[in-house]
Order: structure tokens, then sequence, then C-alpha cells
């Protein structure tokens, strides 16, 4: 995330475009884009942060998150057409850039992609499409509001649990469950691992796919949830058979408001580094987005606002 920071000269507020017209660097990156790059150099010559960036956009009616923001500057998603239009305009404004010169470059998507610097740690292994014998359609008529994922790692570096609440809301009426996945670390045994539903869930049908160290099972409901109504419901995945962990991710495929994922590690086994990372397209390495602190209880913590489709996660380096 990028946080707000001082600044050595005052920032003007949102107005007219000043006198002196843009730097040549700027116009000549609104001229030829990317649309990323010419939104990053017009937010560093505005001297704005991110979070300031969003404040004005809000006085301007618009609301956009500021992780959005983020990723939009760094390449890593786009604006989407025609419905986000609306931002970039106010983004414009905002900016003080001439008119359509964000809008024109929106259609223009950069042609590379952001590639992971050399020497970082591996990356956490990503949930794989498990095809298991279920229901057509499953978890279509669910949205995911929200993902919190907690990973308790013991003393041998080994993944022990993972627990996971969840609020969703249903799309229409009728949904009754939902399909969880769930994939081990290198050397597990998935046919020892274990599904202990929480609240709001029981336990439905559940498949095991060994060469792939995957698992697949349903979540029930205690009723079928009426259209628009939120449930909250809870379920830990003990698998605590593999060798040391080298992180974890969620694979999203729609957007989810909010994920936060945190990594509880043993107090005599701590990690070396702790990375936040982003995967759009499973083809491509994911993209560090910062390091992470691991706190005196051993926690590390990596939220996610408006992800999806793609894999959040965190990445775990060992001495």
């Amino acid at each position: 995330m990028t946080a707000d920071s001082g600044h050595a000269r005052p920032v003007d507020e949102p107005g007219n475009h000043p006198p002196g017209g843009l730097p040549g660097g700027l116009a000549e990156t609104l001229r030829y884009g990317p649309f990323h790059r010419a939104l990053h150099d017009a937010i560093a010559h505005r001297g704005l942060s991110l979070a300031r960036l969003r404040a004005h956009l809000e006085q301007q009616g618009v609301q956009v998150g500021q992780s959005t923001l983020s990723y939009w500057q760094r390449g890593l998603r786009h604006p989407e057409v025609p419905r986000a239009i609306a931002t970039v305009r106010a983004l414009e404004t905002v900016l003080r850039l001439p008119p359509d010169s964000l809008v024109s470059l929106v259609g223009n998507r950069p042609q590379q992609r952001p590639v992971r610097p050399a020497g970082w740690a591996p990356a956490a292994p990503v949930q794989s499409d498990f095809e298991v014998v279920t229901d057509v359609g499953a978890n279509v008529d669910i949205e995911v509001l929200s993902v919190h994922d907690t990973v308790h790692i013991g003393p041998e570096r080994e993944q022990r649990s993972i627990s996971t609440r969840l609020v969703v809301r249903a799309a229409k009426a009728g949904p009754d469950r939902y399909l969880a996945v769930h994939q081990g670390d290198e050397g597990c045994l998935i046919d020892n691992a274990l599904v202990r539903p929480g609240e709001g869930c029981r336990l439905g049908r559940l498949r095991r796919q060994p060469a792939t160290r995957g698992l697949a099972f349903e979540l029930l409901f205690d009723r079928r949830l009426a259209e628009g109504e939120e449930h909250v419901f809870s379920f830990t995945v003990v698998d605590d058979t593999g060798g040391p962990t080298p992180g974890h991710g969620r694979t999203f495929r729609e957007p989810c408001r909010g994920y936060l994922l945190q990594l509880a590690f043993n107090r005599r086994a701590l990690p070396a580094r702790c990375t936040k990372q982003l995967r759009i397209d499973p083809d491509m390495p994911p993209v560090d987005l910062e390091e992470l602190v691991c706190g005196l209880g051993g926690f590390a913590s990596a939220y996610f606002e408006d992800v999806g489709p793609g894999t959040a996660g965190i990445s775990v380096e060992w001495t």
C-alpha cells in the first residue's frame, strides 16, 4: 500500500491547469502512454500521495479504492471500459491534466507485464483448478464480500492449519452451500487432511486428489439464502504433514472487497522474510507489493482491498 507521506512543498487544491503547461516528460507519456506510466508521472508531478488523491476524488463525487489507484499506476490493473471512464476523467481534473489526456490511453494496455525482481522469495503455491465431481456452476450465485485467513505455522516451519472466515451475499435466492478448495504444501499427505466446520455451516461432500495435493469440499448452510441476504461462516483445514511452507495464497475468480491474510509463526521458527504478493495472470510470476514485518507476536499480516480476479498471498523465505 502507498501511505500518505509529507511533502517538501504544499499541495495545491485541484483547479485549472497551471499556466506554465506540463513538463516535457509528462507531456510525452500523456501523448504516447502507456496509461499506468502517464498516471504515475502525473501523480508525481502534482506531489499527491494516493490517500490525498483519493480524498480529492471523493470531493469530485467519485469513490475509488486507494489500492485500485496503486494497481493502476503500477500497471497491475487497467481501468475497465466504460465503467471506469468517469473515474479517469475525475483524475484528469484533480491532476490538472488536459481533457481526455488519460481517457485516450485507457484503451492502450501496456505491452509489458511487471516482472518480479530476481532474488525475491519463491511464489506461494497457487490453488489449482481442482476438478471435482460436484454441482455445475458452484458458487456462481454467491458474492464473496470479505475473507480472513489465519495460517498457523509450526516449530518445524510446517503449515499446521488454515482457519477461514467468509462474509458472502446471495446474488439471487436459493444458494445453500459454498464449495471450497485447498491445496497442500509440497510433501503433504492430503489423505490425512481434516476439515472442521465452524460457525454458520456443516461439512458436505469432500473429494481428495493426491496427485495435486488437492482437497475440495462443500460447506452447507442451515438454510437457503434469500436474494441479497448476507451470511457469515467459518471453517478450518488441518493439514500439517508438508515440508517447510513457502507461504500461502488464495485465488479469487471474482472481485472481492477485502482479503486479510495472517501468518502466525511459532516463536521458535520465525521467517527471514515475508513478502506481500499479487498474481494477476496465472502464467506470470507474482508481483512483490511490499516487504512485511513479522512482529514480536509472530504474526505477518497483509490486507488486500478490491482484490481479484487473481491470487493474493504472502511468500515466506526461511534462513
